[in-house]
């Protein structure tokens, strides 16, 4: 049998209908690209996760929570940070709103967040949902900001800096966005977002183990961050996610993240009459964003339909991806900023596309 690095290419190769050779399965493909990725020292841990029509179809935990204490991972319990995989989250929290008539997408930010300055113009909570509202991205040390801060108290970061386009007229990902949209949500039910987040979207989801970080308090569970350095992995720089929780501050696990899926396949998480709103694909000058309400929505290169997030924070990567045509939901978390591994994911998600059964 080839090396899984060898056959990489017949794998995304979009003209290649068998990408598994000598007999060999997508899913033994899939486990073999993966422990490669360990054995290359390319991730220190790593943990997967696929659903198939509603039930468990492929799992698994490959290399280090932690690399000093050779701890395994656990696909059921290892906690990560799942970075931007927050954002789906906090938009099933706004279709709950707006389901309930409490908020208005069209709504200006300045009816919750007054301090908003004037001179913006008017920017809509979809603008910010959506990414076309102007926000700038992170700029200096912010990405990596260590620093107790509430979200309201995060907004002198950046809410006085110049608008990079006006609002509608552009696409700039940035997680400020999902800063005003969280103090608008607390603002508007009159209670802290982490609670309302809660009650609309993790409970009624069970995801249990879906959690604030708390800074130097670590989960009994929670695995331990890296950054890759020229002599392999150290551990990262303290980090305080909270200001931005509603873009990048959860921690959950793998099994928890496919749990966010299955209740969109369900209508659970989104409800069914706002699910064209939420994710469709925005565009701006009659060109698609791929993203639409704390959505990426897209196709991969067979043109399979899938919405989801990736995630890159400090000591994390992530990828969450929703096929609905097929039923597949599909998570990945990673404890290590390592986005240069994505084409060995993208490959291992295509080895399990060639392994769901022709009736599926």
């Amino acid at each position: 049998m080839r090396t899984p690095w060898n056959i990489l290419r017949s794998i995304l190769d979009i003209g290649k209908s068998d990408p598994s050779p000598s007999g060999t399965s997508g899913l033994e493909l899939a486990d073999a690209l993966l422990s490669d990725l360990i054995a290359r020292e390319k991730v220190p841990g790593l943990s997967i996760k696929a659903l198939l029509k509603g039930k468990e179809w492929f799992s698994g935990g490959y290399g280090y929570a932690d690399l000093g204490e050779q701890t395994g991972v656990d696909p059921e319990a290892s906690i990560f940070r799942i970075a931007s995989i927050s954002k789906p989250i906090t938009s099933c929290a706004l279709a709950s709103l707006v389901s309930d008539g409490i908020l208005d997408l069209q709504e200006d930010i300045r009816v919750f967040v007054p301090e908003f300055p004037v001179s913006h113009g008017r920017v809509t909570l979809e603008q910010l949902a959506s990414h076309t509202a102007g926000i700038r991205s992170y700029k200096g040390k912010e990405f990596a900001l260590n620093k107790p801060m509430s979200i309201s108290d995060s907004l002198e970061l950046f809410i006085g800096d110049p608008l990079e386009f006006t609002p509608g007229k552009g696409y700039n990902y940035t997680s400020f966005d999902f800063v005003l949209l969280a103090l608008a949500m607390e603002r508007a039910v009159g209670k802290p977002f982490h609670e309302l987040v809660l009650e609309r979207v993790l409970d009624p989801l069970q995801m249990e183990a879906t959690v604030v970080e708390n800074p130097g308090a670590p989960l009994a569970d929670q695995v331990t961050f890296y950054s890759r350095t020229p002599r392999g992995f150290r551990e990262s720089v303290p980090v305080d996610t909270r200001f931005k929780l509603a873009g990048g501050g959860y921690l959950s696990t793998v099994s928890d993240v496919c749990r966010l899926g299955l209740g969109c396949l369900d209508g659970r998480a989104i409800p069914k009459v706002l699910e064209s709103d939420f994710l469709t694909a925005m565009e701006v000058d009659g060109t698609s964003t791929f993203y639409g309400l704390g959505w990426e929505v897209s196709s991969d290169a067979k043109g399979r339909n899938f919405y989801g997030h990736t995630g890159n924070a400090i000591g994390a990567y992530s990828n969450f991806k929703v096929f609905p045509k097929e039923q597949l939901v599909l998570g990945i978390l990673i404890n290590a900023s390592v986005p240069e591994v994505q084409p060995i994911l993208d490959a291992v998600i295509e080895a399990l596309h060639q392994s769901i059964p022709p009736n599926g």
